[in-house]
């Protein structure tokens, strides 16, 4: 692609399917099908899964309700994420490492594991440190969730 973005993100994805390919030796295979008589990428990924009794992984909001209907099995790896995602409710303690400065003064921001973000109040003195935090809020919005925090 002549969009850098584009062609950066297709690098990286050559470089996840050789790692698998490495990882998993003789059980990744790489096909050059194309399907002339169709138009648009999610129609032949779905018809290939189908020939090939293949289930398929994706992102692709669309992809995935349009390979439902059509009755192959998708695997979608935000609904996996977010299914794996620890449950955090008002009132939890936890031990956080903040991390920068928060938009409201006297703010600090520290991330769990999976990358979602807690804004702590109060917490601005204790940035490059560990704290405890209580759990005042939890926010889902669509970039993800938010997990809102007091110092304890």
């Amino acid at each position: 692609s002549s969009d850098n973005m584009k062609r950066a993100k297709g690098r990286r994805g050559l470089d996840l399917v050789h790692d698998l390919q490495i990882s998993y030796k003789g059980r990744i295979l790489v096909v050059d099908n194309d399907y002339d008589d169709l138009e648009g990428v999610d129609a032949k990924l779905v018809r290939l899964a189908r020939q090939a009794n293949a289930d398929i992984i994706t992102n692709d909001y669309n992809l995935n309700k349009v390979a439902g209907i059509q009755g192959v099995k998708v695997l979608n790896i935000n609904e996996l994420a977010n299914a794996i995602k620890p449950v955090v409710v008002a009132g939890e303690e936890m031990n956080v490492f903040l991390v920068k400065e928060g938009k409201e003064q006297g703010q600090a921001v520290a991330y769990l594991d999976d990358g979602t973000m807690i804004v702590v109040e109060n917490g601005r003195h204790s940035i490059g440190h560990s704290a405890i935090v209580v759990v005042t809020s939890v926010l889902q919005t669509s970039a993800g969730r938010m997990i809102f925090a007091k110092t304890k």
